[in-house]
């Protein structure tokens, strides 16, 4: 089974389709404005190991140098072109690549080490602080690239040096008297290593990749049976009072998903992106084994553990992750308050991008619709408005609700910059997460995950085999299949996801016996022969849905398919304090309830108001929701003055107004003061 990083090739969007659309500007754009943000800021000439004034500055996360990570944005920003030029060639994209890659050779050490800031700033020092520093998360990074570079330009210039690193990387870590037992404080490395070791075949590779796995939060690990972070921090001199800033206490070693195994952990903890990335190796290394042996016995029921506390109990309605700015990562089970002044929220753009990384390795693990599900809400919805619809504006936090503190708005770059050229690659290879397959003889099994006009073209034995999607997407649930095969016939045998969130779905022409499981509509051969051109229709209405009872929040939002909507200020000119207050409380004195009745009201959304579709064509296309008088007034809290409870009340005061529900991902695209709501109070 092949990786989406690799597999998209097979894959070609039609021109005026969604995503086609969004990857041009990524590909126009995108790419040309993230590479002058690498040459402004340093970060394009690192590899050149020449000091740079920021290498000065006080770290804004201590312990960690600002510019720990420019390696992997460096690498990102290569792996993302390299999918791109697969479309459309570009000379000035292809002489920055082929720049960067030469280096990233002479950047290299006679033994293999390659590492910016250990070259640089604390040469000597290398891998004396896997916990904090980020050495193998980077080469995890440039390891990715490289296979990426190597698919497209069809040599080893940058993969050469990437395995000679590697080589020092598996003589230096492992179980072997005079190997470190450690591993990284930020996981990356594990799934890029098992992708290189399908590049390579070569076992070091599988092997240090889950050594890495199974080491990481073994309380007893190596010689001195002791946890790998405390044998480092002593060596390093450290106190045991020297906290880096995302630890709230001595040990905090969930922020690494390093305070157990992984076998033994049984909630999701800590940095929300190390657990995705960690997971994703995880489910990976499952699937190389197979689920059935005894790697799969062993770690299968606990990344469904893991998954299923995740998706239950602290996801978003946007299928964003982690709730807790100070470790950027999961709080309590449901715990999940919209926005800062309601007690957090930060939801970071690469989580929702591991969430699909994750969902994509499960679903070659067990084919089950409940994962592509989540992959779709995460892609339309948290990871889609990462981005501007420029393609020159971008989000590191994702909040479901705006306040003064943080308004709803994006930024051309940050200092600690791995969201942008994330966002980049994902869309440079999302034609490999549409669809899975396998091929054997003259054979073949077609996974439909995802919809969108675009076709699949695979070569079977003989034969090539194209498997077209003609469809509106997300905005028409009506999808228009046609099979073609050119040379000798072919046992094609398609899998049709059926979506979770699709209240009824049809096959036009009608399968006289449907055959579903896990929510895969099973197409025969013998069927797909007789009917090479079909319609899958599940159609597509605007829902209110609530949260979780336990997450206690009196809310409801709006869903139309695989979009979640919220509400903004550019369509209602009325609101001034995000959705919430209409006027502003904080400089109010104790004088008379009245004036406080009037002052203090919080806005409420009548979840029975019909709901109306429009269909708008800027400053993209798009469907509006309209909730006809949807605003049913202010909550009286005026009862509540000067008391801690009193006996039960509702009251709603004031006028009704209709609501405009936007797609989540279309919000600061638009003017307005950057307030935004997705879930709205209702009584």
């Amino acid at each position: 089974m092949e990786y989406p990083q690799e597999s998209f090739v097979a894959t070609t969007f039609a021109e005026d389709s969604f995503w086609a659309r969004r990857r041009e500007v990524v590909r126009v754009r995108t790419l040309r404005h993230q590479l002058q943000m690498l040459k402004r800021t340093g970060r394009y000439d690192a590899f050149r190991l020449k000091w740079h004034p920021s290498y000065s500055d006080p770290p804004t996360v201590y312990p960690i140098p600002n510019h720990q990570f420019w390696d992997s944005d460096i690498a990102k920003w290569i792996e993302g072109a390299c999918y791109l030029l697969t479309d459309h060639f570009d000379d000035e994209i292809d002489a920055a690549v082929k720049e960067l890659v030469h280096m990233i050779q002479e950047a290299q050490h006679a033994d293999g080490y390659l590492n910016i800031h250990y070259s640089v700033v604390e040469p000597g020092k290398r891998f004396t602080n896997l916990r904090d520093m980020h050495e193998l998360y980077n080469a995890g990074h440039l390891i990715e690239a490289a296979l990426a570079h190597s698919l497209y330009y069809k040599n080893d210039d940058m993969l050469s040096p990437i395995l000679k690193y590697v080589d020092l990387l598996a003589a230096t870590f492992g179980a072997q008297e005079g190997q470190l037992p450690g591993y990284p404080g930020h996981p990356e490395i594990e799934l890029a290593l098992l992708r290189l070791y399908k590049a390579t075949g070569l076992s070091k590779h599988l092997q240090l990749a889950q050594f890495f796995i199974e080491e990481r939060g073994n309380p007893r690990g190596g010689k001195e049976k002791r946890h790998y972070y405390d044998v480092e921090a002593e060596a390093r001199g450290e106190s045991g009072h020297d906290l880096p800033m995302y630890f709230p206490a001595a040990r905090s070693y969930w922020y690494q998903q390093a305070h157990a195994p992984i076998v033994d952990q049984k909630t999701i903890e800590g940095h929300s992106v190390r657990a995705m990335y960690l997971l994703t190796a995880v489910a990976d290394l499952v699937r190389i084994n197979q689920p059935t042996s005894g790697i799969g016995a062993k770690f299968l029921p606990a990344v469904h553990q893991l998954w299923s506390n995740m998706v239950e109990k602290k996801s978003y309605a946007t299928g964003g992750i982690g709730s807790v700015k100070k470790w950027e990562g999961f709080g309590i089970d449901y715990s999940l308050p919209q926005g800062t002044d309601e007690g957090g929220c930060y939801a970071e753009t690469c989580a929702a991008i591991g969430v699909m990384m994750l969902a994509e390795r499960l679903l070659q693990v067990e084919l089950d619709s409940h994962y592509a599900d989540i992959m779709e809400l995460c892609l339309y919805n948290a990871v889609l408005t990462g981005m501007s619809l420029d393609g020159k504006a971008f989000t590191y936090v994702n909040q479901l609700a705006s306040s003064d503190q943080d308004i709803s708005q994006r930024h051309e770059w940050f200092e600690c910059a791995c969201c942008p050229p994330n966002v980049t690659r994902t869309l440079g290879f999302l034609g490999g997460y549409l669809w899975s397959h396998t091929l054997k003889d003259q054979s073949a099994v077609v996974n439909v995950h995802l919809y969108t006009s675009a076709t699949l073209s695979l070569k079977v034995s003989r034969s090539t085999v194209k498997v077209q999607q003609r469809t509106d997407w997300p905005w028409n649930g009506d999808v228009n299949f046609d099979i073609r095969t050119e040379g000798p016939p072919v046992d094609l045998r398609l899998r049709l996801r059926i979506p979770g969130w699709a209240k009824s779905w049809e096959v036009t022409p009608r399968p006289e016996q449907l055959d579903v499981r896990d929510g895969y509509l099973y197409l025969s051969t013998e069927w797909l022969q007789q009917n090479p051109q079909f319609r899958f229709s599940c159609p597509m209405q605007a829902l209110v849905v609530r949260p979780h009872p336990l997450a206690m929040q009196p809310v409801a939002y709006v869903t139309r398919g695989p979009i979640v909507y919220c509400v903004e200020d550019a369509d209602h000119p009325w609101e001034q304090h995000h959705f919430k207050v209409t006027q502003p409380a904080r400089h109010v004195k104790w004088i008379k309830s009245e004036v406080l009745r009037h002052e203090i009201q919080r806005t409420i959304f009548d979840s029975t108001a019909p709901l109306r579709e429009e269909q708008r064509s800027q400053p993209d296309r798009y469907v509006a929701i309209i909730a006809e008088n949807g605003v049913a007034g202010e909550l009286d809290t005026s009862a509540w003055n000067r008391q801690i409870a009193v006996e039960s009340r509702n009251a709603v005061v004031g006028e009704r107004r209709n609501l405009c529900f936007i797609p989540y991902y279309l919000r600061a695209n638009r003017g307005g003061q950057g307030q935004m709501r997705v879930g709205l109070r209702v009584v």
